[in-house]
């Protein structure tokens, strides 16, 4: 059992919540109320919007296709199908879990005896884990299919679902959806069986809303690029009134009975609603108290009286909010209460990340020349370790004996850079990054020059702040739809860092101390993009190719071979510029942690944003819309993987500290008060020089 095409979206990401609500299943029970089925997660993950039809290959088809086989006949119905998928799953997660401990404890005692039997006995066993968590992730995938194909109806119902579908299919003839969506055919998919394959084109929103309810719309990924992209062509308010519709008009009728429209439009609804809350509450609920507002009071008033279901949204609407304020940690908001009753309530995923072996930068395998071609065919080339299958952080709290007092950083000055190694500073700033990285969201890149974020390395000048900032210019969404402005908080962090950087280096006394600064802020840059923190490198190039810093006479004694460093950054640069999607090549970025730059993305997302969103018929280019997708849903792939190193708090602390200080600097002021930043010409030439030219003006008037 591998999985081979779907990315840990399907994977990692929902173990956490889905394994350990499987410990709870007993025997067949499967529903969890009369009318509605127990949904768990029903995010369909970033890889959906990703690999689209791809994320389920034909391993996983056939796979459920012969689930049940060996046993009798009545196997053969998707409800013991699904009951015997519960409990493989459940099966091997177990196992997983045991494994981990077992080589968590001869983790400990190889530490301790450094016995040889025990050495030689942890690379089988990590190979035994990396085996069993394929398994576990193979298995999370074709449950994701499970729940996929589940409540779609026929293309011919979507019109009726527009009209409330009020009508069951059964008593209605086809209708046609030529006016509400467009389509254009393809040879048949790998993961298809039929002749061919519709693939939608474009659609009129009402249209593109209806679409969700289509048999195929979450095997195609459909669902994650709209929860993505509906902003475009909607707002807020207005898809949720059109589920809140939906579900009004069928939730009384529904019946237990799966092969009735009614019961699948009231079903997709709800799956739908949840997906929503899960996926995108930090951007669209938590930003809009009336949007918030609308769907708390439908559900304590429409579903709460009728089914168990809405104390279930309730409670997650509860744990997104408290996620969102810090107050609850990154786990599924509808196990939350179960998980807390189970024993060894750690998740896979966590367990997983503290057994992980750490990326260091023997593993990256990133030579560069000093011409910049070579490094796209590179990048494309580059291997593959097993390593990072298993992350653990090999670094310990370093500095924490350090004699220097973090008190007052402005105290110790820029002296502590120099004192700490390029790699602890590194790994501090990546920690540092991050922290600001994992609160944003795909959406948040989206529509970003209406934000003011141009092709600039500094997206908003320093004396206009964000909420001065105007929506009316080049506005991509619908002039009522709320936008989350967390990218100008992102690329306003991105800018302080480079000036905090340009900063250090103009205030150094001594051109001697100039070099070593520069030296080590070109290795840690080239530390940081080494282990895949492309944001911190791409702010410290920025901060060392300000014009102030280009001219100090420092460069001229920087050793060759740090020099260079300043060559490779800038063909990482290139090279981040060039495509789109070129750090989601290949299956590092599914086991090594990522952080991308986030002004490079925006200038990615705002190319695709370039030209016209609508046909010559009014209807909204989906292929468009579905290539935006794509790109944006790399950042909660890299969100799945976080790093793993040690933090120091106390060296933390001095970086927020020097970084703050120096965040609205005026880099020229400072040079211009200090005489290393200048080119020193010796007196007597000088003097001579002067002797020189009065002599030539003399000669003139003579």
């Amino acid at each position: 059992l591998q999985s081979n095409s779907c990315g840990p979206g399907f994977a990692e990401g929902n173990t956490s919540s889905e394994e350990q609500a499987m410990i709870k299943i007993t025997g067949n029970s499967y529903l969890a109320s009369p009318n509605l089925p127990d949904f768990h997660g029903c995010s369909p993950g970033w890889s959906s919007a990703f690999y689209g039809a791809e994320c389920f290959d034909s391993e996983v088809h056939s796979y459920l296709k012969n689930l049940g086989k060996q046993k009798s006949s009545e196997s053969q119905n998707i409800d013991a199908k699904k009951v015997e998928l519960e409990q493989l799953l459940m099966m091997e997660t177990k196992n997983y879990r045991k494994t981990i401990k077992f080589y968590q404890k001869l983790l400990q005692k190889e530490r301790r005896s450094k016995g040889p039997e025990i050495k030689a006995m942890l690379p089988k066993l990590k190979g035994q884990l990396q085996e069993m968590k394929s398994k576990v992730q193979f298995l999370e995938v074709v449950k994701k299919y499970v729940q996929a194909k589940q409540w779609g109806v026929e293309s011919y119902v979507l019109p009726t679902i527009i009209h409330n579908g009020k009508t069951d299919t059964m008593d209605m003839a086809p209708m046609d959806d030529s006016s509400l969506l467009l389509y254009y055919n393809t040879e048949k998919h790998q993961c298809s069986n039929q002749n061919g394959v519709k693939v939608l084109q474009a659609g009129t929103p009402l249209g593109l809303m209806a679409y969700l309810y289509s048999r195929n719309a979450f095997l195609e990924g459909y669902v994650q690029q709209f929860l993505y992209t509906f902003r475009y062509f909607c707002t807020q308010e207005e898809f949720l009134q059109f589920l809140l519709d939906r579900i009004r008009s069928t939730l009384s009728s529904a019946s237990l009975d799966p092969s009735t429209s009614l019961t699948k439009i009231c079903n997709r609804s709800f799956y739908i609603l949840q997906a929503w809350i899960e996926d995108c509450y930090s951007v669209d609920f938590a930003t809009n108290t009336d949007l918030l507002g609308t769907l708390k009071e439908f559900i304590s008033s429409k579903v709460a009286s009728l089914n168990g279901y809405g104390e279930r949204l309730l409670s997650l609407l509860e744990d997104a909010s408290a996620r969102k304020s810090g107050n609850a940690d990154q786990c599924s908001s509808v196990d939350k209460r179960e998980e807390e009753s189970v024993e060894g309530s750690k998740t896979l995923y966590s367990l997983c990340k503290k057994l992980s072996e750490d990326v260091s930068r023997k593993n990256f395998y990133w030579k560069l020349s000093k011409g910049v071609g070579p490094i796209a065919q590179y990048q494309r080339e580059r291997l593959h370790t097993g390593s990072a299958v298993l992350a653990k952080p090999c670094c310990s709290s370093f500095t924490e004996e350090s004699s220097v007092s973090f008190a007052r950083a402005d105290e110790v000055g820029p002296f502590l850079l120099i004192e700490c190694s390029a790699q602890q500073l590194s790994w501090q700033l990546t920690l540092l990054q991050q922290e600001v990285f994992h609160k944003c969201h795909p959406v948040h890149f989206l529509n970003s020059r209406a934000l003011g974020v141009k092709d600039k390395c500094v997206a908003v000048p320093k004396a206009v702040s964000a909420d001065t900032v105007s929506l009316k210019v080049c506005n991509l969404f619908l002039s009522k739809c709320v936008q989350d402005q967390y990218l100008l908080q992102l690329l306003k962090n991105a800018d302080n860092i480079s000036t905090w950087v340009a900063a250090e280096i103009v205030t150094c006394h001594t051109t001697k101390r100039q070099v070593s600064l520069l030296s080590k802020f070109l290795l840690i840059a080239k530390c940081c993009y080494e282990q895949r923190n492309f944001a911190t490198a791409m702010q410290i190039l920025a901060g060392l190719e300000n014009l102030i810093v280009r001219q100090l006479p420092a460069w001229k004694t920087l050793p060759a071979k740090v020099a260079e460093i300043m060559e490779e950054l800038k063909a990482v640069e290139v090279f981040l510029k060039s495509d789109s999607l070129c750090l989601m090549e290949g299956d590092r970025f599914k086991t090594l942690p990522t952080i991308p730059s986030a002004h490079v993305l925006a200038m990615h997302v705002q190319q695709l944003e370039t030209g016209g969103f609508t046909m010559t018929n009014g209807a909204h280019k989906w292929t468009k819309l579905r290539n935006i997708a794509k790109v944006v849903s790399q950042v909660h792939a890299f969100q799945e993987n976080p790093y793993t190193y040690a933090p120091d708090f106390k060296l933390q602390s001095y970086l927020r500290q020097r970084i703050t200080r120096f965040k609205d600097a005026d880099i020229s002021a400072l040079a211009a008060d200090n005489c290393a930043n200048f080119h020193q010409i010796p007196a007597e030439k000088h003097s001579r020089k002067i002797q020189d030219t009065l002599r030539r003006m003399k000669a003139t008037f003579q």
